[in-house]
């Protein structure tokens, strides 16, 4: 009896640790149900499986007092249903577990960090180093730098060298001679938001270190200013100095002088331009003031120049229309008059005039690529004396720059100005000027310039002076402050008038710095 006293208890020993493993490889859910099914054992299936079962030898614990001897153990259920096979209870669905609100809107889970795509739309980005990134490349890693003063900002240039020439005072009897040239030059422009103002100043001295006597100094000086009135209106202004002695080219160059007189140029305008729609309107004041010094004699003493000095004011009209932002055609017409400070000159004529001109052209506008204007038209001025014909002829202006390619511009500038005379019952001449220029970037720290220029001066009582020039320079700097600077130029003149050809090629070598 004990036998099977022992085999019940092993096989209801069996049956609950088989119950056990499956019931920890299954599902939370699945357990549920298990441990309901394995609890419906009741005392019939109890004495089946004792009827069934295969006697075997008593079971001895290894440990005494492991086992009651006279207990049983079996599992029972107060509700006790008919015994279910795992595969049955296995294959019945899941049931959805009801979903717990949360406590509180906090997530706690971990938060997904997204592609480095998305790293630019997220709010907490990342802290950058404040070394890193990638370094930016200057477009001119040469250019100065510049000095700030207040609202504007200086670049101040010096140029030290030495010239030779074949032509030291541009006259058809010059002799060579080794010159030391300083030029200094001055640029400013403002970082107004609104309005803007810039000022270009240069002055250069010469000094003879061998051959032929040479001192001088010239020098130009020019300011504009731009005003942004209101939307649409704008105001403009502008002053400028210059001097420098005659030369050989001059259509009043005295004979058998020591020094030829100086010339002085003062200008001044002041405008304003309306925009009403495509239509731009511009009205402009200008004054212009010529004065010469006096002719120092090879003998001694000078020669007055003062019955040349005058001044001429002049307005300005202009109507354009603007076809599109990149073209527009204009209409131009001026007036004024030239007074002379001397009411009649030491010849006895009576110089003053009025000046009258005209011109058509077009403005472009072609982002990098083209800008500025260029016009033709006709120009007059009709002395107060009658014994003195008037000069008139055709007017030539332009201001073009054009870059076909990255780091190479081509410009264009011409004019036309009228030129007037002390010499007895000539009126004056036309003088027609025009240059082209090219300069290219062949390197960062190489730059290469050409320049060809001609003029042409027609005389109201007959003949005509031709000049020609050439001009190559190259700058190589060594740093963005310091450079070294080469230059070749020839110029040439030819006159159907007695003793005024000449002929001049130079070359420099020098230094630059520039801040």
């Amino acid at each position: 009896m004990s036998g099977v006293r022992f085999c019940r208890k092993r096989t209801m020993l069996y049956l609950a640790c088989a119950a056990g493993a499956l019931i920890c490889a299954m599902p939370a859910n699945s357990q549920e149900r298990l441990r309901g099914t394995l609890g419906a054992v009741d005392d019939t299936m109890i004495a089946q499986a004792e009827d069934a079962g295969i006697p075997s030898p008593d079971y001895v614990p290894t440990s005494p007092g492991a086992l009651p001897d006279d207990d049983v153990i079996i599992i029972r259920s107060d509700d006790a249903q008919p015994a279910d096979t795992g595969l049955e209870a296995a294959e019945e669905p899941e049931r959805p577990r009801p979903e717990q609100p949360p406590l509180d809107d906090t997530r706690t889970r971990a938060v997904r960090i997204g592609p480095v795509e998305q790293e630019d739309q997220r709010q907490n980005t990342r802290a950058t180093a404040v070394e890193g990134g990638a370094l930016r490349r200057e477009d001119d890693p040469y250019a100065p730098l510049g000095l700030r003063v207040g609202a504007f900002v200086l670049r101040p240039s010096l140029e030290q060298g030495l010239t030779w020439t074949s032509n030291a005072n541009d006259s058809p009897e010059g002799g060579e001679a080794v010159l030391s040239e300083t030029t200094l030059r001055l640029r400013a422009a403002s970082d107004w938001s609104r309005h803007r103002a810039n000022l270009d100043a240069s002055t250069t001295l010469r000094r003879s270190l061998s051959g032929e006597d040479i001192k001088e100094a010239e020098g130009d000086f020019r300011g504009n200013l731009e005003l942004d009135i209101t939307h649409g209106l704008i105001g403009r202004a502008s002053l400028g100095y210059s001097f420098g002695r005659e030369g050989a080219s001059s259509p009043l160059s005295i004979a058998g002088v020591e020094e030829q007189p100086l010339r002085h140029t003062i200008d001044g305008s002041l405008g304003i331009e309306k925009s009403l729609g495509p239509l731009r309107l511009r009205a402009t004041g200008e004054v212009i003031r010529n004065q010469y010094g006096d002719a120092e004699l090879v003998g001694g003493g000078t020669l007055s120049q003062s019955d040349r000095n005058s001044t001429l004011a002049l307005l300005r009209l202009r109507g354009g229309y603007e076809i599109s932002p990149a073209l527009m055609p204009f209409i131009e017409v001026e007036a004024g008059r030239r007074f002379y400070d001397e009411e009649r000159d030491s010849a006895g004529y009576a110089r003053s005039a009025t000046h009258l001109g005209a011109r058509a052209g077009v403005a472009l506008n072609l982002t990098e690529k083209l800008s500025g204007e260029i016009s033709a038209g006709w120009i007059n001025e009709d002395f107060e004396d009658d014994r003195l014909r008037s000069i008139s002829g055709p007017s030539l202006a332009a201001s073009l720059e054009w870059s076909p390619m990255r780091g190479t511009i081509v410009g264009l500038d011409a004019a036309t100005y009228v030129e007037g005379s002390t010499s007895a019952g000539a009126s004056g001449s036309l003088l027609h000027t025009a240059t082209l220029r090219l300069e290219r970037q062949m390197r960062s720290n190489l730059t290469g310039s050409l320049a060809f220029g001609a003029s042409y001066r027609d005389y109201e009582r007959g003949g005509h002076d031709l000049v020609l020039s050439g001009e190559a320079a190259l700058t190589w700097w060594l740093n963005r402050y310091v450079g070294l600077i080469g230059r070749a130029r020839h110029e040439r003149q030819t006159s159907d008038l007695p003793s005024r050809d000449y002929e001049t090629t130079s070359i420099f070598m020098g230094m630059t710095l520039q801040r």
